[in-house]
């Protein structure tokens, strides 16, 4: 009877074990489709975003091919600063308003003023840089000598390749997220491309700024120039007997304005000849005694 018992739990036992053993097996299957799902994905993505990445590379090198080869024309920044006197300050101003508006530029600053013995303008103009070579002309005619004549040039014209090209990958690139913002499956992978596309559009406008900036630079020259006049004061002749005058004149006024300050301190005065009058009387008090 007890072999009999002991057989049947043994059973049992066995059998519990072997269910054991096939559900950790079934758990282990599905744990591993799982994982190797989600690892799958997550290289698919990764994929596409490296993918994105050298397609970035390669825009900007297939664009930058092309504007290496062909004909770009030079982008110049014109300036130039002009300091000297002139005799007649009006005319001058003249002149200046007459050749920028001739060469259809415009004053940017125009300002006046006085020195110690000088009368001064400083103006600032832009013209289109076509008519920066005319408009320094026609304000040096007439000009004997500068104090200070500066014109300068720099090239930015490869700059100017570089930004265009980088924001034509930028825009290239931005695309590419819109389409991939059109195959995203859920939200979290929207919010990473939305994040992305907006520092990409951030550059976009950075380097679109910066362009703008540049053409307009090419396209207006600007030049200041500060022009002065010295002024000559002369003294008065004033005679001797004028002089023997004033003298007279300034030595009353002076009685007079010391007259009107002992008024002024009148009680003080008072107070020190009493007591100086007290002084004196104990004095030859002590004296007799």
């Amino acid at each position: 009877m007890m072999r009999l018992l002991l057989l049947i739990l043994s059973f049992f036992v066995l059998l519990s074990c072997s269910d054991k053993q096939h559900e950790n097996a079934y758990l282990g299957r599905q744990d591993s489709s799982g994982l190797l799902g989600l690892l799958s994905s997550t290289e698919t993505n990764d994929a596409y975003y490296e993918e994105i990445e050298s397609s970035e590379i390669v825009a900007l090198e297939n664009i930058q091919a092309p504007l290496a080869t062909q004909s770009v024309s030079q982008k110049i920044i014109k300036t130039g600063n002009l300091r000297f006197e002139t005799q007649d300050l009006a005319k001058t101003h003249q002149k200046i308003l007459d050749a920028v508006r001739n060469a259809k530029g415009y004053v940017q600053r125009d300002n006046t003023g006085k020195n110690y013995n000088s009368l001064y303008h400083n103006l600032t103009i832009r013209i289109p840089s076509e008519n920066f070579d005319a408009v320094i002309q026609t304000i040096s005619d007439g000009v004997t000598y500068f104090e200070e004549k500066t014109i300068s040039q720099r090239d930015v014209t490869e700059e100017f390749v570089d930004l265009n090209a980088r924001l034509k990958a930028k825009r290239t690139l931005e695309k590419r997220y819109l389409e991939l913002l059109s195959k995203a499956k859920d939200v979290k992978e929207m919010l990473e491309i939305e994040r992305e596309l907006s520092k990409i559009r951030e550059e976009i406008e950075a380097r679109e700024g910066r362009l703008q900036y540049l053409q307009n630079q090419v396209s207006e020259s600007t030049i200041s120039i500060y022009f002065y006049k010295i002024t000559s004061e002369r003294g008065v002749t004033v005679s001797y007997g004028s002089k023997m005058v004033n003298a007279l004149k300034n030595g009353w006024n002076g009685i007079s304005e010391f007259f009107l300050g002992l008024l002024h301190v009148w009680p003080f005065i008072i107070l020190v000849v009493l007591g100086i009058f007290m002084i004196r009387r104990w004095i030859r008090k002590r004296k007799k005694k």
